[in-house]
């Protein structure tokens, strides 16, 4: 899925690009993924006031307790997920304000995205038919169990950290397929890849990482 932005305000092509030389300069080096970072508008996802700080690798906040990820872990998360190839299907578990999964969007075809807070849903869905993006598949629904009746998934992205990976989440997991999500407690979170080889899971413990909690249960 390709972004739309004609009718949507860009900043500088500048201040873009700085923020992308800072993903260079910090370890991220799959040019699909810095263009995705440099042409997916990042202010449309946070409120008026604090879009001066749009285009700075720092996580925000977006309300219910949440935050938009600072740009590297959107760009590094990103980048583990399509490592292999390009996944067909992908799920998302929190979408949040909506960034990730428009960046995440333009490297499959498919993409479905389940999130437990129905207001930060409907902002997103809005930004995301903005963005010509309204293929990508929403529901408000508890992430932990995934999406069963859409599995299985060429791939999963969580972004909310919890100490150990849903076995719902595993078992929606193809074979072949790869799961991305930071796991730990609140002082201690670590980026880790699940790669699945038919009843095995090999797991690689990456970066060290600070995400939202891992809730249960929906919010209207």
């Amino acid at each position: 899925m390709d972004i739309q932005l004609s009718g949507i305000g860009m900043t500088s092509a500048r201040t873009r690009d700085r923020l992308v030389q800072r993903l260079r300069d910090a370890g991220i080096s799959d040019e699909r993924v810095l263009d995705a970072i440099r042409n997916t508008p990042r202010h449309l996802f946070i409120e008026e006031a604090l879009a001066h700080q749009a285009y700075d690798d720092t996580a925000l906040p977006i309300g219910h307790g949440q935050t938009i990820s600072q740009p590297w872990v959107v760009a590094r998360m990103t980048e583990l997920l399509i490592a292999n190839g390009r996944p067909t299907k992908v799920l998302e578990i929190g979408t949040g304000c909506g960034y990730q999964t428009a960046v995440l969007a333009q490297f499959c075809d498919a993409l479905y995205s389940v999130e437990r807070i129905r207001p930060l849903q409907d902002q997103a869905r809005n930004r995301l038919m903005k963005l010509g993006l309204a293929r990508v598949q929403l529901k408000h629904a508890d992430g932990g169990f995934g999406w069963k009746s859409e599995a299985p998934f060429d791939a999963i992205l969580a972004a909310c950290a919890r100490a150990d990976i849903p076995d719902d989440l595993l078992s929606q997991l193809a074979d072949g397929g790869r799961l991305v999500m930071p796991v730990g407690g609140d002082r201690q979170q670590i980026l880790t890849v699940v790669d699945r080889d038919g009843d095995q899971f090999h797991v690689q413990s990456l970066d060290a990482v600070r995400f939202v909690p891992f809730q249960r249960g929906v919010m209207r």
